[in-house]
């Protein structure tokens, strides 16, 4: 039994930073139906940043992201400004070539500055662990979680209590409607694609510590964040947060009970079963498109 709360505890610590991570996807599609490929290897840069932070600075990893967030929020606005606007109302498929492409540019350039040696901050905790009762919580994993839960409280306060946050969620749910009663859809899709990224550039910080990590790594990522709004449901912040919880507990519960050498299949068969069996996903909604001839 202790094994088994053990193994929950540290797949509910590591689920809250996947939900994190998998946020700003989700959000990106609800307003854009963008399907944000280079979500990944935003997620490296992040760590990297971080990283370099820590190594020159001597600024704890946790706490650098008051200067990550921000740096990648003007980034994703200037991605967007750049390359995504153009192919707003493109095709799904065309996007994903997009981002695809992207994901490979950041990688090309992360490994010309930082190398493609294997990285990782480790700060003067990460060795050290919380003892309760016998269950054994590491304090990485604990501070990494507790963060990334204060990112999600205040992305959902903004969401929930701001007229901007009100913009977004409404062209979220119909952007035609939105678009109706006044709302900037342009401007909203900027403002939704860099605070996205600028989740995921929070979400790298955590990230920089909890796992090793190098340019490549950013394929391991994407894998992981569409399984999770695949299992939650597209568009849905409650179906992330829900799906990076499950995805977290399968992970720990496979290298616990079977090897840890399957857990990095966990992805890919969330994947195939929820196509499979509810292709809307925990929380999505079925559409019905009915097409003119």
């Amino acid at each position: 039994m202790t094994e088994f709360i053990q193994a929950t505890a540290f797949g509910l610590l590591i689920g809250g930073v996947y939900a994190l991570f998998a946020s700003g996807l989700t959000l990106i599609f609800g307003v854009m139906k963008v399907i944000n490929i280079a979500h990944g290897a935003l997620l490296i840069l992040g760590a990297f940043l971080t990283f370099t932070l820590w190594e020159q600075l001597g600024l704890d990893p946790l706490a650098a992201i008051v200067i990550t967030t921000p740096l990648m929020f003007v980034l994703g606005w200037a991605m967007y400004s750049t390359v995504v606007r153009p192919l707003r109302g493109a095709p799904l498929s065309s996007t994903v070539l997009l981002t695809f492409g992207l994901a490979l540019v950041l990688e090309a350039v992360m490994g010309l500055v930082w190398g493609n040696q294997s990285r990782s901050a480790r700060p003067s905790y990460f060795d050290q662990s919380f003892d309760i009762a016998g269950i054994v919580l590491p304090k990485a994993q604990v501070f990494a979680c507790a963060v990334a839960v204060l990112v999600l409280t205040l992305l959902y306060l903004f969401l929930a209590r701001t007229w901007t946050g009100r913009a977004i969620r409404a062209a979220s749910a119909n952007t035609e409607g939105a678009a109706l009663v006044g709302v900037n859809i342009a401007g909203v899709s900027a403002l939704t694609f860099a605070v996205g990224v600028a989740t995921v550039g929070a979400a790298g910080s955590m990230v920089s510590v909890l796992y090793p990590f190098l340019p490549g790594s950013h394929y391991i990522w994407i894998a992981r964040v569409l399984s999770i709004i695949v299992l939650g449901g597209l568009g849905s912040l409650q179906g992330a947060a829900v799906g990076a919880l499950i995805l977290g507990l399968a992970e720990v519960y496979t290298q616990t009970y079977v090897s840890a050498a399957w857990a990095t299949a966990v992805p890919y068969v969330l994947i195939f079963l929820v196509l499979f069996l509810r292709p809307q996903g925990l929380m999505g909604t079925r559409l019905r498109e009915d097409v003119a001839v």
